[in-house]
């Protein structure tokens, strides 16, 4: 991940400058305090993780580059905190969670795979997660779309939850477009909105496919993004 901003930096002329931030530590500040923490910052990246630990203080920065326009990318969990933070402050479903984190939600708008549900029982747990790559198609017209320039594409992946469809509905009608589908349109692979800079969440794993001389589309556009926010 860090290559690759470096490698969409270095297009643009930029040198980043990445500020590290424990989502830990800012799970309990209040707006003010979270206002000093991203003062300056141009752009957010929530990347992937696991289970519960931090897991609030990620919600609580997606929240703060949603609500103040500052360009955002979720990868993997990042993608699925973004569904959590806007189940939450936006559809009003203030316990949504995923299954991962809290089993016992009301409201799990990230939920396991039934596929990998089905391996854990069975307590298959090496090498079953959905691995390697996966072709997706891509919404015409959307941000996703214009950044790749086309509506189908392969991406790497690495986890066994999922966006939950039976609250799909609910989210597209508030505003967050799905974007990016398996071929089969059963699984969400990216999420964006529309009324914002640059906000764009992904299941699959860019960053893996980032090189010096061929840098990753999503991160060109982040940190094109970013960029227009720093020079005003």
């Amino acid at each position: 991940m860090i290559e690759a901003i470096k490698h969409a930096s270095w297009v643009n002329k930029l040198q980043p400058e990445i500020l590290w931030v424990d989502s830990e530590k800012i799970e309990t500040l209040d707006h003010q305090k979270l206002n000093e923490i991203f003062k300056g910052v141009s752009g957010i990246i929530v990347p992937q993780g696991w289970g519960s630990r931090g897991v609030e203080g990620k919600i609580k920065a997606i929240q703060f580059a949603r609500k103040n326009k500052i360009p955002f990318l979720g990868l993997c969990f990042g993608l699925q905190m973004a569904v959590i933070e806007f189940g939450r402050n936006v559809l009003g479903l203030k316990k949504a969670n995923s299954a991962e984190v809290n089993p016992q939600t009301p409201y799990p708008v990230i939920h396991i795979m039934p596929d990998q549900e089905e391996y854990l029982k069975k307590h298959q747990y090496g090498g079953t997660i959905r691995l390697g790559a996966w072709p997706c198609k891509i919404l015409p017209g959307s941000k996703l779309a214009e950044i790749y320039g086309k509506n189908s594409i392969s991406e790497r992946h690495r986890h066994r939850f999922e966006f939950n469809n039976r609250y799909r509905q609910q989210f597209e009608k508030a505003g967050m477009k799905i974007s990016g589908v398996s071929p089969d349109g059963k699984l969400v692979e990216a999420i964006e909105i529309s009324n914002h800079p640059f906000f764009i969440g992904t299941q699959f794993h860019p960053e893996y496919k980032s090189r010096l001389l061929n840098p990753h589309p999503l991160f060109l556009g982040f940190i094109r993004a970013a960029k227009e926010l720093l020079e005003g």
